[in-house]
């Protein structure tokens, strides 16, 4: 049996994974990250779009090696068809090659002095005297066992790592989403733009998603609740037909579960931290997660990096404490918005979508959602509805 010891050990190089590695590995300390897959970035679950702000954020270079395309705004679809456009002058959000970034990711971390390991599962974490001290794992089919003072877990929604540590990272199957998506060839849509539909018949609690790739390619995707009894890829096809749309070029199909329903509470355990959708740190509005992840990954690994160096790993029981007093307090309050959308009916996605078409598409694209909350409120069809008004006020 092989045996390694390091400082660190990083579960899964997807987002958090890797950043999590690149900051502890800067500071001085030993990291190895390690990754199931062969190919680290390698299958996707993701439509691939972020916000052009997390670069800078969280110092990742602006590479086009895995940035496809930058994005100006987007266009909402009312269940009618009512069109709501955001456009932004300068560049918001970019598309990028999850493939080729989560890569990228695990390079910048071995740059930084981590180690990395792909095709290397971990299977189990190793026990003393009832406290985690490593994790059993299998690289390349060979059993190894890795030593290390942290253990963090980044693999995903079903982290086997958090679970097997004792840290509940369990909710019901109605707090996630099914998801899917073709990489297809598409066109008619303004490649500038991420398209959304929303309606309860076209997408069930969630929406379609079109976010351009090129001129002519794109995800298109949707993501519903999967407690629904039809398939996420029944909904898809049934909206591709429904729009003429033919899934006759599909160069990639991706399928997921996305964690919409809230946030794992005690994200560590002795010297076991949770990170990423592993910690269920994803928007329940939109079930984006990259961003999240980045910030998770950025306040684990700052907290670690203190536990090491002051030799208590008390300190890390503060990045459960400082993530649920920043992102943690933002995500409930987008999770709250979310519990009242879902009672919105096609008639009201319809009549908001009308109303917000005009002057106060201006106030949604500067992102003072309060101000257009207020103004839907002072609209008459609004004001004869004490249901639109009760639920407005809960957004509020």
């Amino acid at each position: 049996m092989k045996e390694m010891k390091y400082d660190v050990v990083v579960v899964g190089a997807g987002i958090a994974g890797p950043i999590v590695a690149r900051n502890v590995a800067k500071s001085g300390f030993s990291v190895l990250l390690i990754d199931k897959k062969p190919a680290i970035g390698t299958p996707k679950q993701c439509a691939e779009g972020i916000s052009i702000k997390v670069f800078d954020k969280y110092d990742i270079p602006y590479d086009r090696r895995f940035i496809n395309r930058e994005i100006y705004g987007a266009k909402l679809y009312s269940p009618s068809g009512y069109e709501l456009e955001l456009r932004y002058k300068e560049a918001s959000g970019v598309i990028l090659e999850r493939k080729v970034f989560d890569k990228m990711l695990a390079y910048y971390a071995a740059k930084a002095g981590a180690d990395v390991l792909a095709r290397t599962e971990a299977l189990d974490v190793i026990k003393k005297n009832g406290k985690v001290v490593g994790i059993k794992a299998k690289h390349e089919d060979e059993p190894v066992e890795i030593y290390a003072d942290v253990v963090v877990a980044a693999d995903g929604v079903e982290s086997t790592i958090a679970r097997k540590a004792g840290i509940n990272t369990y909710a019901p199957p109605h707090e996630f989403d099914s998801s899917y998506e073709y990489e297809m060839l598409i066109e008619g849509f303004d490649p500038d733009m991420i398209h959304l539909w929303f309606g309860n018949e076209i997408a069930p609690r969630g929406y379609v998603w079109v976010f351009p790739k090129d001129e002519d390619r794109a995800n298109v995707g949707i993501g519903i609740n999967s407690d629904n009894p039809k398939t996420a890829k029944y909904y898809l096809d049934k909206w591709l037909r429904e729009n003429n749309i033919p899934a006759k070029k599909l160069l990639e199909i991706n399928v997921g579960v996305v964690p919409v329903g809230g946030f794992v509470k005690d994200l560590v355990k002795d010297n076991v931290l949770v990170v990423g959708d592993a910690a269920r740190q994803v928007n329940p509005m939109h079930g984006g997660g990259m961003a999240e992840a980045m910030e998770a990954g950025t306040i684990a690994s700052k907290w670690i990096v203190k536990a090491l160096e002051e030799e208590n790993l008390e300190l890390l029981k503060n990045y459960t404490t400082e993530w649920w007093e920043t992102d943690g307090k933002r995500l409930e309050k987008v999770l709250k918005v979310r519990r009242v959308t879902e009672k919105l009916t096609d008639e009201d996605l319809d009549l908001f979508i009308q109303i917000l078409s005009g002057a106060d598409a201006e106030k949604i694209a500067g992102g003072d959602y309060g101000e257009v909350i207020k103004a839907l409120l002072k609209h008459p069809k609004v004001l004869l509805s004490p249901r639109r008004i009760t639920l407005l006020k809960e957004l509020l």
